[in-house]
């Protein structure tokens, strides 16, 4: 008997995808090294499945005094284009900040965020 078995048509597919978005979400996780806010907490980037979350330690204690661990960005993925969301910690809802044609535009909006509209 043949041990190996012939992928299904929709397996195939399946495992591209799960394979593209760990792909994306390293990539991610790679480019928030060179943020220029809060360089010394690591922050993490968790699939989910509208997309991508950006989560990290809240070491400034303006929204968690105890440092826990909140929600820094939502990334998703809209046809060719990228939407990028704050969390308004205040409101406790998301907000669509832009839109971009590439991820890199987008990742360095975020990286920088000179306005602390992310990293706040």
């Amino acid at each position: 008997m043949n041990a190996m078995r012939t992928l299904h048509p929709i397996e195939k597919k399946a495992s591209v995808l799960v394979g593209q978005q760990e792909f994306t979400r390293r990539r991610l996780q790679r480019a928030l090294k060179d943020r220029e806010r809060y360089r010394y907490v690591e922050p993490e980037v968790h699939v989910t499945d509208a997309g991508y979350l950006v989560t990290s330690p809240c070491c400034s204690r303006n929204i968690d005094p105890e440092g826990g661990v909140i929600d820094i960005a939502r990334i998703e993925q809209l046809g060719s284009s990228w939407l990028l969301y704050s969390r308004d910690h205040q409101l406790d809802m998301w907000l669509l900040h832009d839109e971009y044609k590439d991820l890199d535009a987008l990742l360095a909006v975020l990286c920088k965020d000179s306005e602390r509209v992310f990293w706040p």
